[in-house]
């Protein structure tokens, strides 16, 4: 597992690309943990690309600061969820620090 941490001022935005496998079922799925209300975050829409059958498609999900002098953990889950005992196949920490702008 991956922990990266970076820096925000408020209104700033942060884009985290991280491999995708929807061939094989699995989706990234996240949780704010900390300052809930110091980030947002919104899955981009993917760019028109051709890529074979059973590629990984990268997707890619925008994080925004929000609330200046808060701090925020996003652990980002790449799950199956038809079944939801099984452990993440991959994981991956973002700790935001939003700071005045």
């Amino acid at each position: 597992m991956e922990v990266r941490e970076v820096a925000l001022a408020a209104g700033e935005s942060y884009e985290l690309r991280l491999a995708g496998r929807g061939a094989r079922g699995y989706v990234w799925t996240w949780q704010v943990t900390g300052d809930e209300d110091a980030v947002s975050v919104t899955e981009a829409p993917p760019a028109p690309v051709r890529v074979p059958p059973g590629a990984a498609l990268e997707r890619t999900y925008v994080v925004r600061g929000r609330c200046p002098g808060r701090r925020a953990r996003i652990r980002f889950a790449q799950v199956r969820p038809p079944y939801p005992q099984e452990a993440p196949y991959d994981e991956f920490v973002l700790e935001v620090e939003v700071t005045a702008s």
